[in-house]
């Protein structure tokens, strides 16, 4: 006996059956990866606000139990935005950047599994790229911000060829940004070469050129090794970034004058915890808590951390290099007042 025919029908639900397998296959696979890449957007910071109670108090229970009843969650989450929005934008434009390069190079190799951050970048909204971007732009010190053009062009794989059809008229589009972004950064850079500052002269050079191109793809056989090592440099760096943050105080840094019975007075360097009608509360910076009665303070300043101290004599256009264009912009409307002797005198 002889097989039936296969009609036309039953031909194209035998193809449309593994296309429809590979579809659901892949829409699992990009489920997962949404899912991962969003709890951990929601869960670092969590992470990261808790430890920073902990890191703070010293690793005292009965201290951190102390500051999680004071420390509010608007003001643990004020905290980690001003402090730790730089590392969660530095991760963000790393992860999409390298995503989208990965993403390039391994279309072009059929059945070759997609790394993690190019799974990543696939299911991730364009408005949330640009967001990331964005919040980079306004939190990263001005010494860093070059860094933004290499990220940005490899993150939307912006390429010379897609300016123009012509190659004259690239040539003219790029020596034209270019030579705009010298302009921009001419005082800058006449500045750092006289204090002899080369590595902000290499931030600030080599950036805009490495962009040109930086835009995939790479080579079939540095994908797989280059996706494991940029994963892991990517969470090494974020690790070392992330001490100091960890370590950066919640509470505001000040010296606080108080009068004893016998009419002397001390200076008491620490972080405030809670004032109430009966006393101030005093996390003090070598350890340990104080509680002072609310009649024997007589006087309170507010003093800046070693960490916000400028290393760099550098300006961009009135702006500092180690500032971010919020915080000068913040210096322009709140110029940034004296340190107070007190604060000296403890430091």
């Amino acid at each position: 006996m002889t097989a039936p025919p296969v009609t036309g029908a039953d031909a194209d639900a035998g193809t449309q059956t593994p296309r429809l397998g590979e579809a659901r296959h892949l829409d699992e696979r990009r489920a997962r990866a949404s899912q991962s890449f969003w709890t951990a957007v929601v869960a670092v910071p969590a992470v990261f606000s808790v430890l920073r109670l902990g890191v703070e108090a010293g690793g005292e229970l009965q201290t951190t139990l102390l500051l999680v009843a004071n420390v509010g969650p608007v003001n643990l989450l004020a905290g980690f935005l001003t402090t730790a929005a730089r590392l969660l934008s530095t991760g963000l434009v790393a992860v999409f950047a390298l995503g989208a390069v990965l993403g390039v190079s391994v279309d072009r190799l059929p059945g070759y599994r997609r790394p993690l951050f190019a799974r990543w970048a696939d299911i991730t909204p364009a408005w949330f790229v640009v967001a990331s971007y964005l919040l980079a732009l306004i939190t990263w010190p001005l010494l860093y911000l070059p860094l933004l053009l290499p990220a940005f062009a490899a993150a939307f794989q912006l390429r010379p060829d897609r300016l123009h059809d012509l190659p004259v008229a690239r040539v003219l589009i790029v020596s034209a940004l270019l030579g705009g972004y010298l302009v921009l950064l001419t005082p800058a850079l006449l500045d750092a070469w006289q204090q002899r500052e080369l590595l902000v002269l290499a931030l600030f050079v080599v950036p805009p050129v490495l962009a040109l191109g930086i835009a995939g793809p790479l080579p079939g056989a540095v994908i797989r090794p280059l996706a494991s090592a940029t994963e892991a440099a990517v969470l090494v760096m974020l690790v070392w970034a992330a001490l100091p943050v960890i370590s950066t105080p919640v509470l505001p840094l000040t010296v606080t004058t108080v009068q004893a019975g016998s009419g002397a007075t001390e200076d008491v360097r620490g972080h405030v915890v809670v004032v109430d009608d009966v006393n101030m509360v005093l996390l003090q910076e070598q350890g340990g808590v104080r509680y002072v009665p609310i009649d024997q303070v007589k006087a309170q300043v507010l003093c800046p951390s070693e960490e916000e101290l400028p290393r760099h004599r550098l300006r961009v256009h009135d702006f500092h290099v180690e500032d971010s264009l919020l915080e000068g912009l913040g210096r322009r409307v709140r110029p940034l007042h004296r340190i107070d002797a007190a604060c000296r005198a403890m430091g």
